[in-house]
């Protein structure tokens, strides 16, 4: 061969050996990314060529899947898209898939299973194609209870604004999680100009009242008199009172700490040296005050966070981390012993309280997902409950469940009482804004464990109730009857 011939011939075995390397690099290095670019238009239109899975609520969908319409220009290359049964309660549970506006929460997290393109599914999809048959998507089961679910979205719509969680306390299940307002996801499940109009309008420029604000797990309030239950929990375990009917060492009036400013209590009633069942029963500020300072934020810290304060949590959709601060004087202890200065929790984490008091002093790890089907309806996995943390002894946990049963049955919750059960509950009325000038929130927290030996059911509402008279607002008033409605609906749901 000549040399212009031999060069010619190494150059285009250069050439060769480029695009080689370059089809290798954007085969394997770079496909990952390229699968996951949002202008990848190939990978979206086959994520919709397909119906999705289902989301499953008590053996029946609450999602589904429709054939796209055409547009304006009688063509769209997306097939199908997103369907909700009731999309405005279940919106906090399922989260939103939309053709433009991506997806989120369990749509998001579990979208592998739902489109059928998850590693689990790799053997199946194989002998799918090998036989014709279309791909299909597998399916989320909850654990959701529907009438509860149901008792929860009604009871927040006449409210206004607010939030509602309901947990299994023996295994951590999610029961109910309700946000209000809400949200049909439908309404942008697609990508046309009416599913823009409606994205826009529930954006928080152009509605103020946040429908797409998951309250049950996003936002975090000042949890008020309910993290009572916590304080009480610290002076159990450190020791400093052994009993609910030991008078407790709580002057009247009480002087914050190294300052000239009274705490006072709400109202005229007997919380001198009040025991804690009395303390808790009328919510007495000073006793719980006290109590935390003379505890200190150390301990007091350290028993929040055994009840899930300050750290997020799994459901698995994230939940932020509540907080109790860990930088406080005295004065700042004892406020935040009564769920005021900067202590704010999430209705979940009050939720979380109220279980493991009511399970003996066990915390279990909350979760929604009972379990994931291929679609066969084999199970792919399958949640196993799984134990938190152990804030209180069983003892202890006895002794607070005393205490907030004389709550419901004659204290502050009188509201929340349910015929042949027991019910111990904790109300709240929680300061909001500057020198407490918006309205409060209205809590309650409770349990309710059924004499026949079903589910027990823990609950924690908060109310933000705008059109609510300002004297009209407490946590027994407004939010109890709530919880009330939710625990019964449980308990019906599983005789």
């Amino acid at each position: 061969m000549n040399k212009p011939l031999r060069r010619i011939a190494i150059f285009c075995g250069l050439l060769v050996m480029t695009l080689l390397i370059r089809d290798n690099w954007l085969q394997y290095v770079k496909a990952d990314s390229l699968n996951s670019d949002t202008l990848n238009r190939r990978v979206s239109i086959a994520r919709y060529s397909t119906p999705r899975g289902d989301i499953i609520v008590d053996g029946n969908p609450i999602t589904g899947s429709t054939k796209n319409k055409t547009s304006g220009s009688g063509y769209n290359d997306f097939e199908y898209k997103r369907t909700y049964k009731d999309g405005a309660m279940w919106a906090p549970v399922t989260g939103y898939a939309s053709q433009a506006y991506g997806a989120t929460q369990l749509e998001s997290i579990d979208d592998g299973i739902l489109t059928g393109n998850d590693d689990r599914l790799f053997f199946r999809n194989t002998l799918d194609m090998l036989t014709g048959k279309s791909k299909e998507g597998g399916n989320v089961v909850t654990t959701l209870n529907a009438a509860a679910q149901k008792a929860a979205y009604d009871g927040l719509k006449t409210r206004g604004k607010g939030a509602v969680v309901a947990l299994n306390p023996e295994t951590g299940a999610i029961l109910a999680m309700s946000s209000y307002p809400s949200y049909d996801p439908t309404s942008f499940a697609g990508n046309t100009t009416t599913d823009e109009k409606a994205w826009a309008k529930l954006q928080e420029k152009n509605d103020s009242n946040q429908p797409m604000l998951n309250r049950a797990l996003r936002e975090t309030y000042p949890p008020g008199s309910t993290f009572k239950l916590v304080t009480a929990a610290a002076a159990l375990q450190n020791g400093l009172y052994t009993s609910a009917d030991t008078k407790t060492n709580s002057p009247l009036p009480y002087i914050l700490p190294n300052t000239t400013t009274e705490l006072k209590n709400e109202g005229s009633i007997p919380c001198e040296n009040a025991t804690m069942r009395v303390a808790l029963q009328y919510s007495c500020n000073t006793v719980f005050g006290k109590m935390g300072a003379d505890l200190g934020k150390d301990k007091m810290l350290a028993e929040a966070k055994k009840f899930g304060f300050d750290s997020e949590q799994f459901t698995p959709v994230r939940s932020n981390a509540s907080v109790f601060p860990e930088s406080m004087d005295k004065p700042q202890t004892a406020l935040s012993s009564i769920g005021q200065y900067d202590t704010a929790a999430t209705p979940l984490q009050m939720a979380m309280v109220a279980a493991a008091i009511e399970n003996d002093g066990k915390l279990m790890k909350p979760y929604m997902v009972d379990k994931l089907q291929a679609p066969n309806l084999d199970v792919i996995s399958q949640t196993e409950p799984e134990e938190l943390s152990q804030p209180l002894s069983s003892e202890n946990a006895q002794i607070l469940q005393s205490m907030m049963e004389t709550v419901v049955s004659k204290g502050t919750g009188t509201n929340a009482q349910i015929s042949g059960v027991t019910v111990g509950g904790k109300t709240g009325t929680a300061q909001h804004g500057v020198d407490n000038s918006e309205k409060p929130y209205a809590w309650f927290v409770s349990y309710a464990k059924p004499s026949n030996g079903s589910t027990p059911v823990a609950v924690a509402v908060v109310v933000e109730d705008d059109n609510a008279n300002r004297d009209d607002i407490s946590g027994g008033g407004l939010a109890a009857p709530i919880a009330k409605n939710v625990m019964e609906a449980v308990i019906n749901s599983s005789k």
